[in-house]
């Protein structure tokens, strides 16, 4: 199971990509193997030292009990100290965003996140990125 920011990339080039684990509560779980999460406007921010994603909205789990979670809570990420430094030094950078790229389950189905090191596009940067997926889409067209 492997959810995608498909917008992600139409918006922002990555420099770097990290995988993430997440903390998560309740049924938060079961919401993100059935597929409920979106993301909408989210994004990474610092705070004490520490990484967390906003506006990442995973539904409530219908079948839940009464200990179902808030859906957009702020949620910690896990990655080493190390990791965090180069991060936070980078996104103070000018036009240097941290974004959520994708959540999967590892071979020990734990959830995790991957994010991404982006700056912002241009529009004419995305005009340039839809003209070059039309024409590889037409190259594979021609080709079959």
């Amino acid at each position: 199971m492997e959810l995608r920011n498909r917008a992600a990339f139409h918006e922002y080039y990555f420099e770097t990509t990290y995988v993430a684990g997440i903390v998560l509560v309740g049924t938060e779980v079961k919401a993100i193997r059935a597929g409920k999460v979106s993301f909408n406007d989210a994004y990474c921010i610092f705070h004490k030292g520490e990484l967390f994603v906003k506006n990442l909205h995973i539904s409530e789990y219908a079948y839940g009990t009464t200990h179902k979670h808030e859906p957009m809570q702020e949620r910690k990420l896990l990655l080493h100290k190390k990791e965090l430094r180069k991060l936070e030094a980078k996104s103070r950078e000018k036009g240097y965003t941290i974004v959520p790229l994708r959540i999967f389950f590892n071979e020990k189905n734990m959830a995790k996140v991957e994010i991404g090191l982006g700056k912002g596009k241009k529009l004419h940067d995305k005009r340039e990125t839809i003209k070059k997926r039309d024409t590889e889409r037409e190259i594979k067209r021609y080709i079959k």
